[in-house]
């Protein structure tokens, strides 16, 4: 196999670097032969090699596993052997176990013990011929919406050096955004896949609780595909859904139609949430962003419903006190030297549970219920409905969360959280770019298990929105 001569722009057929094709065109090219999977891996190598100085979004890297693993693909291709996403690079999120490699979850305080085995979505991706090369970092116990970690180094913004990725699938973000690979793997109990992909410019999708099998699972936490387009997501959904016993609360295995995305806008229902109800103001330049997406939909013959805020302050508020508790349950019981590892901030923030009454925790339990029988009623009556993914877009590198106050450490989620507990699926796709060039998240939510129409919603809006940036250089 030989690399094809191409010198097609990024965003437009196939592009010069391979380390930037999409993995749906590297299926193509691996099949006709005009490139294989050892020449892709070498190219993502080479981008990593120059890029990962300065964005800090790998964990474990294995350049040499990586090899191997390509040369494997490439005789499988070779004898007319190739699994499904044969010889497709991508990255598994730090705290997905695969095996051998230790899960610190984005913290110092915990130790380093090789994991026994591959947790379902690395196990599905890697049964399927995908190259792992890496882990994406993560903060410390997944609890930031930032690259922020006592573990990692801090993870960077490709589109701009001093501006974080978001998180907690920070490393994610920045690997889907700067080009190492086109598969990704995050996960998200709160907006943790589609803020980085929002403020990363990528696609994210937090599929329905237990359509992806995880583990250990958790009340609303789901692991999602990162990745540059649409259809490479899908390419990703069709393999990461196969069903594992270990994950309790999953849902049912179906064989969904994840590749077919055409979908009639005409006739759709589409409500438009544009304010949080709680939390920071919405910066001007998301809200004209998503009004636009919200009248190119009208135009294409959507109909176009208002939604109001559902989103409380005793919500979220009784939300952070739960959080607070079950991390305190962690972190209160290292030892004094353990506890000394973890980040600040997070420590700040984990020790407010301390004190909580038995009711308290109770109550703010509830308040995930809450969360999830507000968000159904609020989107019963439409298809879809279209938010801003954050009130802002990316913040400073250096800092926890927007406001920086883990006294008020989640006034940045009152758009993505609700959907976490409701069980509905939501996806953070581009929608555009502020003056100064940072991406902006359009957040498109379903009904309940309706994960493929989301994910149509967003390939339409991926033709409709206009020509997009160039990949950012580093």
């Amino acid at each position: 196999m030989t690399a094809p001569s191409v010198s097609h722009p990024a965003h437009s057929g196939k592009a010069a670097d391979p380390a930037d094709w999409t993995a749906a065109d590297l299926l193509d090219g691996y099949a006709r032969r005009q490139i294989s999977p050892v020449e892709v891996v070498e190219a993502v190598i080479a981008r990593i090699d120059a890029y990962e100085p300065k964005l800090q979004a790998l964990y474990a890297f294995d350049p040499d596993g990586a090899l191997r693993d390509a040369r494997a693909s490439e005789d499988r291709w070779m004898r007319g052997a190739a699994l499904p996403l044969d010889g497709i690079p991508g990255t598994i999120k730090e705290n997905i176990a695969t095996r051998g490699t230790p899960v610190p979850l984005g913290t110092a305080a915990r130790p380093l013990v090789p994991a026994p085995a591959d947790a379902p979505p690395a196990a599905r991706l890697r049964e399927d011929g995908v190259v792992i090369l890496a882990k994406t970092t993560m903060p410390d116990y997944g609890m930031l919406s930032s690259g922020l970690s006592s573990f990692h180094p801090l993870a960077r913004n490709p589109w701009d050096l001093s501006k974080n990725p978001g998180g907690s699938s920070a490393g994610a973000g920045a690997a889907a955004a700067a080009g190492y690979g086109p598969f990704h793997v995050g996960t998200d109990i709160g907006g943790s896949i589609r803020l980085p992909a929002a403020w990363c410019g990528v696609f994210g999708l937090k599929p329905s609780f237990g359509r992806v099998p995880i583990d250990p699972p958790y009340y609303g936490r789901v692991a999602g595909p990162m990745t540059r387009t649409v259809h490479d997501a899908a390419l990703m959904m069709r393999s990461l859904v196969r069903p594992d016993v270990r994950d309790t609360m999953s849902l049912p295995f179906q064989d969904l139609p994840w590749l077919d995305l055409d979908i009639d806008i005409r006739g759709l229902r589409i409500g438009v949430m544009m304010e949080a109800g709680v939390g920071i103001a919405l910066d001007p330049e998301v809200r004209a962003c998503v009004e636009r997406a919200a009248r190119l939909f009208a135009e294409a013959g959507a109909e176009i419903v208002a939604i109001e805020p559902f989103v409380t302050r005793e919500m979220l508020d009784g939300l952070d006190d739960f959080w607070r508790q079950r991390a305190w349950m962690d972190i209160g019981a290292l030892s004094e030297d353990q506890r000394a590892r973890v980040l600040p901030y997070i420590l700040k923030w984990a020790e407010g549970g301390k004190s909580l009454t038995g009711a308290q925790v109770y109550s703010g339990m509830n308040q995930m219920l809450a969360m999830r029988q507000a968000a159904v009623e609020a989107t019963k009556d439409v298809d879809f409905m279209l938010s801003p993914v954050a009130p802002v877009v990316a913040y400073q590198a250096e800092l926890a969360s927007p406001i920086h106050d883990p006294e008020e450490p989640f006034e940045h989620i009152g758009y993505t959280v609700a959907f976490n507990m409701s069980d509905q699926p939501a996806a953070s796709v581009n929608a555009g770019f502020t003056a100064s060039g940072l991406p902006i998240g359009l957040q498109i939510v379903g009904r309940r298990f309706d994960d493929v129409g989301v994910m149509r919603l967003a390939h339409a809006w991926e033709g409709m929105r206009g020509e997009q940036r160039d990949w950012p250089k580093l």
